[in-house]
């Protein structure tokens, strides 16, 4: 679909490495762990070439993506200028994620939330075998390359991408409700989102690798900005 494929992620020098250890030489062991785990799963991330930005985004995507279901869900805040109350929405971002492992695969960023857009984001990447969404009607004008589970009554089928766009309302200053914080421009939210979703997903994708060696969670998505 020629979507740009965002890489931000660069592996860390040996002083920066060097530097945090310095840090952390009084702290706790889980700390320095966290550095160190942080810093091998990063050299061991090839990076890619950044082709631009636009107001849809593929994302990095695991080798381990299970495509058999995806979510998509939406939130909504302003750029520009402080709204008085959240009814003052002019700017949506969406975003449709893999159930395993829970990454964020595609996502875009728009003054409005119609079908057009919703269906670029499901078009900037392989398809997968069941859509989960909520009962917004705009998901109704959407050709879905497989099954179309739209849920009206509750959220028990989009529980996980409720969850990652609140990690986005947490980590991202400009998306917190109670914040004085705004961007002003769709350019500077986009790029703000693409940094931070290639983080998470690097960050989801290390857990996992931990997960199956059944070892201990030694650092945070943080450890991935």
């Amino acid at each position: 679909m020629g979507f740009a494929t965002v890489n931000i992620l660069r592996n860390p020098s040996r002083t920066h490495i060097a530097k945090k250890f310095a840090t952390l030489q009084s702290k706790s062991i889980s700390q320095v762990q966290a550095v160190v785990e942080s810093a091998k799963f990063t050299a061991s991330v090839k990076p890619t070439s950044t082709t631009g930005l636009k107001k849809t985004d593929t994302v990095w995507i695991s080798s381990k993506t299970d495509f058999n279901n995806f979510e998509l869900d939406e939130i909504f805040w302003f750029t520009g200028e402080r709204r008085s109350h959240e009814n003052g929405v002019n700017t949506y971002v969406m975003t449709m994620i893999s159930r395993v492992p829970r990454q964020i695969v595609a996502f875009a960023v728009d003054k409005s939330k119609s079908a057009d857009v919703l269906q670029r984001i499901v078009d900037a990447v392989p398809p997968a075998n069941v859509y989960h969404t909520d009962g917004y009607y705009g998901y109704a004008g959407v050709d879905f390359c497989g099954r179309h589970n739209q849920n009206w009554v509750n959220k028990n089928d989009t529980h996980l991408i409720e969850s990652t766009n609140a990690d986005l309302r947490h980590y991202i200053p400009g998306l917190r409700r109670r914040s004085r914080i705004f961007y002003r421009s769709l350019e500077t939210f986009h790029s703000v989102l693409s940094v931070f979703i290639d983080a998470y997903n690097k960050f989801g994708d290390a857990k996992i690798n931990l997960k199956k060696q059944r070892r201990e969670l030694a650092f945070s998505v943080l450890d991935f900005l």
